[in-house]
């Protein structure tokens, strides 16, 4: 028998046994635990047979890895297609031009996603505009300026790994307490105070009820303020009257009546909102960045840099001309790493920006937004019939993921042309 018929049929007899081991063994176990355990029997069966057969104990060897590994590798691969398949199986019917530009209604029980991929898009776009340029110029001191032993250097490493290994929701935490709480509510006090300045200056005036530091009844500022000027105070009168009318017979002094209006005035930047949400993701994608722009710009031959220095080329000429277009590809990887972990992500803006029901896209940075990640949260858990909502979950999910690779393609498109353009003039 010619020996390409023989590897046929050896090779045929091995996948129908394989197939027939795996399909019993599906009976009693998961597929894919199934298939690691035949794929172990095979291989300990081809160790033994190598070592008996040929007496080549290297040869089996080499074939036993071959074959493990090799294993291995499938089950990954199998398990990201099955997953795949499950998502594109569940969510194909409901994946319409019309989901994907309505608006949801009905309790999430119908409509589409709109004002989700477009919350989503934002974010990233955000996120990678704020944390992108700040991890390169970060990578960028790390290799070219700071020492490798210097205290600085091995403090910001430090803080990246410690940055890294925070669980997400912390860093949402974190987010509410020092962007919300801290910043945006410093912001919402300068512009309170800010407004009510000129107010505040008509209650110091000579001949004001409340122009000294005693406690003054209410009533005669509020007559004060209509006799002096009572159209262009008229919103602070009614608020004033209000507060007398619930407390009759209040006293305030001029301090009081201002932290009073600076302390009622709606927040716009103190609570959450898009611009906060973007910056905590940035925050969390930071070392990412950082890690890949640093090894891209490690890999750029020391030779380029003497070449600049020989030249006259200063180091922040060499860093901007040499340095950052010779790793623009590994910039384009950690934007692509940053992006794809970014868009998943759901605990960091659950306290920072966004909202449960919000059927309207965002306005401004201070506006919430929905998200595409925590709308498959909402429908799979909140909802107020969740088995109707199943294949809106898939749908979801396979535009969640056609988002991310969109954004994915994207970078990748872009530095397959940087890497052409930089080819050609070399």
């Amino acid at each position: 028998m010619p020996r390409f018929f023989q590897r046929v049929f050896i090779g045929g007899s091995i996948l129908i046994s394989t197939v027939s081991l795996t399909l019993l063994f599906s009976t009693i176990f998961p597929v894919y635990l199934s298939v690691l355990i035949v794929g172990t029997i095979f291989a300990t069966f081809f160790l033994l047979m190598g070592k008996w057969i040929f007496g080549a104990r290297k040869l089996a060897m080499d074939s036993f890895m071959r074959v493990t590994t090799g294993l291995f590798a499938s089950v990954v691969v199998a398990m990201v297609a099955f997953l795949m398949f499950a998502i594109v199986e569940g969510g194909y019917e409901k994946f319409t031009l019309e989901f994907l530009t309505s608006h949801p209604a009905e309790g999430f029980l119908e409509g589409g996603i709109f004002p989700m991929i477009v919350g989503t898009a934002m974010l990233v776009i955000i996120m990678s505009v704020v944390g992108v340029p700040v991890g390169v110029m970060t990578a960028i001191y790390l290799t070219e300026y700071a020492k490798e032993s210097s205290l600085i250097a091995r403090t910001i490493r430090f803080c990246l790994n410690v940055l890294a290994g925070i669980p997400p929701i912390v860093i949402g935490l974190f987010g509410l307490g020092f962007f919300i709480a801290t910043i945006g509510r410093s912001i919402d006090t300068y512009n309170a105070e800010l407004k009510y300045n000129e107010f505040a200056e008509t209650l110091r005036e000579k001949g004001s009820p409340v122009a000294g530091e005693a406690k003054t009844p209410l009533s005669k500022t509020i007559t004060y303020l209509e006799r002096t000027a009572p159209e262009k105070w008229k919103d602070e009168i009614v608020r004033l009257r209000s507060v007398e009318e619930a407390n009759p017979g209040i006293a305030l002094t001029a301090k009081d009546i201002d932290e009073f209006f600076v302390s009622t005035e709606s927040a716009i930047w103190g609570r959450p909102s898009l611009l906060w949400a973007a910056l905590t993701m940035a925050l969390l994608t930071l070392p990412v960045v950082v890690v890949s722009v640093e090894e891209a710009i490690r890999a750029v031959p020391r030779e380029l840099r003497e070449a600049s220095y020989s030249l006259g080329g200063s180091r922040l000429e060499t860093v901007v001309r040499v340095i950052l277009p010779s790793s623009s590809s590994g910039i384009a990887t950690g934007t692509i790493l940053a992006v794809s972990r970014g868009a998943g992500e759901v605990a960091p803006i659950l306290f920072t920006g966004v909202a449960y029901f919000l059927p309207d896209i965002p306005s401004s940075l201070h506006s919430q937004f929905m998200e595409l990640g925590y709308h498959i949260y909402i429908l799979a858990t909140q909802s107020t019939n969740v088995a109707v909502t199943v294949p809106m979950q898939f749908a979801t999910t396979l535009a969640l993921l056609l988002l991310t690779f969109s954004l994915n393609f994207t970078a990748i498109v872009l530095r397959a042309r940087l890497q052409t353009q930089r080819a050609k003039y070399a």
